[in-house]
């Protein structure tokens, strides 16, 4: 929602002399919003449940951490060069209070990506175990090998 109500922002501004910074926050806003809102929309509708061969939850960390830094420059771009008018100041607002919710979010990715890969590498683990138990001959004196 940050990031729509950022995006709003920067597009009402009718003129700017240096506009790269504009168009790069404008840039960023955008693509993070429909990111953001493809996976969410991906996850609300359990469709990364039918795509088992994506890392989902790695894939959710790259998106909120990507995001988180790139609000940041160009937050920070946006604030060097923007001319004091209200939608600008507005716009840098935003993209920081959109960069802080994208930091938290990155942070919880990260503990359920670390719980995730905990979890598979016990499994893991479990499934190495139980084989290596199975292949274990149980040695029977009453059976005995016929080419001694």
């Amino acid at each position: 929602v940050l990031a729509l109500i950022a995006f709003i922002c920067i597009e009402t501004i009718m003129e700017c002399s240096p506009c790269e910074g504009l168009y790069f926050f404008e840039f960023v806003s955008c693509s993070a919003l429909v990111v953001t809102g493809v996976l969410f929309l991906m996850f609300s509708l359990n469709l990364h449940t039918r795509i088992p061969q994506i890392n989902w939850n790695l894939t959710d960390l790259v998106n909120t951490g990507l995001s988180t830094f790139f609000f940041f420059i160009a937050s920070v771009v946006l604030a060097a060069l923007n001319h004091k008018t209200g939608a600008e100041i507005a716009a840098v607002i935003f993209g920081f209070l959109a960069m802080a919710v994208y930091a938290v979010n990155t942070y919880l990715a990260i503990q359920k990506w670390r719980l995730n890969r905990q979890q598979s590498s016990r499994q893991s683990s479990d499934y190495i175990r139980a084989r290596t138990e199975s292949r274990e001959v149980d040695h029977r004196p009453e059976i005995q090998r016929l080419d001694a």
